[in-house]
Parts: structure tokens; sequence; C-alpha cells
């Protein structure tokens, strides 16, 4: 399992873009491969775990945003990710280099993840409050992300104290906007290191808006996870299509990722004896003679540092100079006695 590696951890999201086709979601969890994944991630549901099959006010017609139109049951009828499935798309990420984890969005389907052995679970961002859930999941002991698009500040320590009282406290966050798809302006990425300060705990992002520059500047601001949607292809259609990335744009994001990282390294307070030696020294601009008074008409600090810093120049002038020093010679530390300067 690559969570625990000194990188961010990369998650490649397949939710819906199989369109209950398994050798699509195959060719997809490869193509997740080759673009520089770490993980895939699914979703194990059924309609029923989420919603109730009744055309009323609760639960007819979405009547706004990307799904407009359908019911919540049809659209999770749409979605959903076969149960049989799911143990062979393990074997196969597993066998791509790929961890291979879920969200569960009901007991049966913690039951069922725990039977496959699968190394982290997900909580999605609307189960946040379902608290009997996520205290199921933290008792199976396994590491857990936590997503955070609709949850304050006081909902996220509710869940993490849920997960605690379990006896777990392998968990981590994501800063998410639950908008499919998502603008930049709704970002707010600044949450970040206030989420990591706050909770104490690894904090990433999942990202429902187009391009790298959000996973990018999230990784800048201290994220160590990126969760990303991923299909094949947008024209394949499907409910999370128009959101999700195709490997070209996935693998660019994973290298912007990297990038970043690298840029990042670590906190780097000292300098090496090469950088040192780029910067100034003084020298003698004509030749000074044992006995010279050092001035501003016989010195000057030039490139490279090959003698006495400038940091000593206003100590130096006003001393005599111990020894022969021709033109373009550096000064040493040992031509100044800043204890016997003439004034």
């Amino acid at each position: 399992m690559k969570l625990k590696e000194n990188r961010v951890y990369i998650i490649a999201e397949l939710s819906a873009n199989h369109n209950h086709d398994f050798d699509l979601a195959v060719k997809t969890i490869e193509a997740m491969a080759a673009s520089g994944a770490d993980a895939v991630k699914v979703q194990t549901y059924k309609p029923d775990s989420l919603v109730m099959d009744i055309n009323n006010e609760h639960f007819g017609m979405i009547k706004s945003g990307l799904w407009k139109g359908v019911t919540r049951y049809q659209l999770y009828a749409d979605a959903y990710m076969p149960y049989e499935w799911q143990p062979e798309l393990k074997n196969i990420s597993e066998r791509l280099g790929l961890d291979f984890f879920s969200t569960p969005f009901d007991l049966e389907g913690v039951a069922f993840l725990q039977k496959m052995e699968i190394p982290i679970y997900k909580i999605a961002s609307f189960e946040i409050n379902d608290i009997p859930l996520i205290k199921q999941v933290a008792k199976v002991g396994k590491p857990i992300i936590m997503s955070t698009g609709v949850a304050d500040y006081n909902d996220i320590k509710i869940a993490l104290d849920a997960c605690y009282e379990m006896g777990n406290k392998d968990v981590s966050l994501l800063k998410c906007t639950s908008e499919y798809p998502a603008s930049l302006e709704q970002a707010n990425l600044l949450t970040i290191p206030d989420m990591i300060a706050t909770f104490k705990t690894v904090v990433g992002v999942s990202d429902h808006t187009m391009g790298s520059v959000v996973p990018m500047t999230s990784v800048a601001l201290g994220a160590r996870i990126v969760e990303k949607h991923f299909i094949l292809d947008r024209s394949l259609g499907g409910p999370d299509s128009s959101f999700s990335m195709e490997p070209q744009e996935f693998r660019k994001m994973v290298d912007d990722v990297r990038d970043v990282e690298s840029a990042l390294g670590g906190i780097k307070r000292e300098i090496s004896d090469r950088e040192r030696a780029k910067r100034r020294a003084i020298y003698a601009i004509v030749d000074i003679n044992p006995g010279d008074i050092f001035t501003v008409e016989n010195t000057k600090s030039f490139r490279p540092a090959d003698g006495l810093s400038p940091v000593y120049y206003e100590q130096m002038l006003g001393q005599i100079a111990k020894r022969y020093i021709p033109m373009g010679e550096p000064l040493q530390l040992s031509d100044i006695d800043i204890n016997n300067k003439i004034i």
C-alpha cells in the first residue's frame, strides 16, 4: 500500500465510468496504471443503499444541476458497480501495481469490502454525518480517507471522534467541493493548511474541477493526497463523464504534481560551499604594498568569493596592509586586524 510513502498519493476514481461494462472497467484501470495513478477507487453500493425508489418530494426528480430530470434512484441505478465485479477488479489492479479500495455506503457494503480485505476505506462527503457507518468502517482497523465537501469543522470533529472512539486514528481528510463539476472559484484551497493545523492529520484534495490547477496548488499548500475522476473518453458519456479526466489529462496532472513535489523539496537553511563560492569577495584594484592603508580607492568587491567577505569591508577600511597584494588578488581575513583599526 502506497499511502504510507513520503510522497503525494494519487487516486484515480472510477466511479460510474464503467457504464456497466466489465471490459470497459478493466481497460480504464489499465489506463489508470499507465497514467501514473497510485490507486484506483470504486464505490460499493446498490441504489437502495442511498435512496428509496419512491417518486415523492424527497426521492423524486432532481431539479437542478448535472443530473436534472433524473430520479435519484435511477441515477444510482445507472452509476453503481456490480458487487461481483469488485474482487476481480481488485486482483487486476494489484497485478498492475495499483492499490484498490472503495467507498461503502451502508453496513452491507462494509461487510462485503471487509471480506475482500481492501487496504483503505473511503467515506464520501455526503456520508460525513452517518456516524454508525463511520464507526463500523473504523472498527475494521484499516486506514480511512474521509471527504469533507458538505461538512463544517464541527461535523469533521464529530466524524473523527467517532473513528478515534473505535480505536482507529489512521484517518486522512480531503478538502472537497461537492459540485459536479466544480469551478476554481469554489475551491477555497487555503482551507487545506487550516485543516492541517486544526485536525493534526494528513489532508488532501478531492477535486471535481478540470485541469491540474487545483491539485498542483493543493500540493503546494500541504496536500498529501489527490483524488480525481478518471474516464477513458468523455464521449462515452455517463453520470460522471463531464468532470472526469481522460488518460492524457490525468498523466499531465500526475507529472505536474510530481514537479511540484520536486520543487517543494525540504526546508533548507544552510548553503553549500559551492553556493557560498558564488558570492563576492574583496579584491585589490591596484597593487597594494605592505604598510598601505586599505581604502575605497584600492579595494572593491567582486565575484567570486575567493577571499575576504564584503561583510568585513567597513572594518577593513583604514587598516594597514601586512603584505604585498597585487592587483586582482583577493584579500584574506589575516590581512586585517579589527582590534587595531586606524581612525
